[in-house]
């Protein structure tokens, strides 16, 4: 039996599952890492510790399956997005790397449209210079630690820092090169004119694949450290969101994922280039050839629950310990004993500001409502309806851009909640399934592997052999109807606070 390996760099730690032909996963290790943040808005990490968590985790994965090495026929790389990896003439990191949810180079993305022009940018890039991607994080090094940037001889994102790690290769793909705002879209390759007007050299870039492509073999340094054999293929891979896509079936029309991770993101394929012209959504290559994806993203979905659980769940915590249980589990029991719309309270998640569709670096989370007869279990429940509402802001912008939402597939943490699922089915008036494979973009990123080293003859067809719908959760019409009218008041919030955040991030 043939096996294939997928590598999934995520923000709170590193996944490894290795998985059969038939896409059973036979072993999965997670080695976790900090999140660095030296100021307000501010988000770094160690690509070492990214490295030394894949190597760790190959080794105890393979270790733990039994499996030879000689049976992996090939090792697919998945990694959260927009990282900026800076490399010296020696191949060392100058700096921690700026990751995804930073928000500190707000004026960079200004200087970016004026540099390039806003309609021009949204032309080639498909996207408007935001916060989150890589050019302006660039721009701000540039801008702000010149001596560092003055040494810098390659960019890499985070899953390609590993890539490089593995094989010695300098090389990235198309999904996650999209997130970077130096690729053009369109035409799937390095844009020299934003190149130019950014004032970077192409040199510093590395080749870009498509996702099932091979991109490099494990080199013997990588071997000894990983227990690979030497010669491994590895292929392209995908940014995490084309990648879970993949892992979820998302590779054919009618079929959206809704994925609560540390960020939240809807996700939809289309086979042609579709841009939303106000830029309230993402359109990037997909990991199938020639084919696209529009995505929305909200930046602090599962890092919302993830950080009410951390400064005010101690007791659930101590008690999910003793039981034996995911402290997760105890949380959703709480908040299944509140009505829906937490008797008159809303939250607002933005903790990490906004990208869609606000596009807004300053707002911050807000408790809208909050009054002496809201206990822990109505915050509680609040926090995860704000998150499915934001969820819901990228659904309504996806449906106006024409593409047509069938069927919702649920992924990541939030998709393990069945009470998160049923909230996503009765805000977004749709059925919400999840499915076999749980393992997301390590599982696709697996699939690409198998397509890239001849296990399976396409993406499509690796998917329909080893995706099954697994559960249902119809929309309850009367709850759809009651979160329509808090979903209202919700978009109206933002509004009505716009000017507040700018005045707030102007004290801190």
């Amino acid at each position: 039996m043939a096996y294939l390996l997928g590598v999934d760099i995520g923000t709170s730690g590193t996944k490894t599952v290795l998985f059969d032909e038939l896409g059973n996963a036979r072993a999965s290790d997670l080695q976790e890492y900090p999140l660095y943040q030296p100021k307000n808005g501010w988000a770094e990490q160690d690509p070492e510790d990214w490295w030394m968590a894949t190597y760790v985790s190959i080794k105890n994965v393979l270790a733990k399956s039994g499996v030879s090495p000689d049976d992996v026929k090939g090792v697919g790389l998945s990694g959260q997005m927009h990282g900026l990896v800076l490399l010296d003439k020696d191949n060392k990191v100058l700096r921690k790397s700026i990751i995804w949810c930073d928000q500190r180079s707000s004026a960079e993305c200004e200087q970016i449209t004026q540099l390039i022009g806003a309609k021009r940018l949204i032309e080639i890039t498909a996207n408007p210079a935001l916060t989150g991607f890589t050019a302006s994080k660039i721009m701000w090094v540039k801008n702000h630690e010149p001596e560092i940037f003055d040494k810098a001889v390659k960019i890499l994102l985070p899953k390609d820092y590993v890539r490089y790690m593995l094989t010695g290769e300098f090389a990235t793909e198309v999904s996650d090169a999209s997130g970077m705002q130096l690729l053009d879209v369109p035409n799937r390759c390095w844009s020299d004119e934003v190149l130019q007007k950014l004032g970077l050299n192409k040199s510093m870039l590395g080749k870009v694949y498509e996702s099932q492509e091979i991109t490099g073999t494990i080199h013997n340094r990588a071997a000894e450290l990983t227990g690979l054999k030497a010669g491994t293929p590895v292929v392209g891979g995908g940014g995490d969101q084309a990648a879970g896509a993949v892992g979820n079936g998302i590779v054919k029309p009618g079929v959206i994922s809704s994925t609560i991770g540390t960020s939240g993101v809807v996700f939809a394929y289309t086979d042609k280039v579709s841009i939303d012209p106000l830029g309230r959504v993402h359109t990037f290559c997909h990991a199938v050839p020639n084919t696209w994806h529009i995505m929305g993203v909200t930046q602090a979905a599962g890092l919302s629950l993830q950080w009410f659980r951390n400064n005010f769940c101690k007791e659930e915590i101590s008690t999910a310990n003793l039981m034996g249980v995911d402290p997760y589990y105890l949380m959703d029991k709480a908040a299944e004993k509140v009505e829906a719309g937490s008797n008159g309270l809303l939250y607002l998640p933005y903790l990490m500001g906004e990208r869609t569709p606000h596009l807004d670096s300053d707002c911050r989370g807000v408790f809208f409502g909050l009054s002496a007869k809201h206990t822990k279990k109505e915050v509680l429940r609040a926090v995860m309806e704000g998150v499915v509402y934001s969820l819901k802001d990228c659904m309504e912008i996806i449906k106006e851009l024409g593409v047509d939402v069938g069927q919702v597939r649920a992924s990541g943490g939030g998709g393990k909640s069945p009470l998160w699922r049923q909230m996503q089915a009765d805000v977004f008036g749709s059925e919400i399934c999840t499915i076999n494979a749980s393992e997301g973009p390590a599982f696709g990123v697996a699939i690409l592997a198998g397509v890239g080293s001849g296990v399976y003859k396409s993406v499509p067809e690796a998917c329909e052999a080893t995706i099954q719908v697994k559960t249902r959760q119809q929309a309850d019409q009367a709850m759809t109807a009651k979160y329509n009218e808090y979903y209202k008041l919700y978009k109206s919030l933002y509004q009505s606070m716009k000017q507040d955040f700018k005045t707030l991030a102007k004290l801190v």
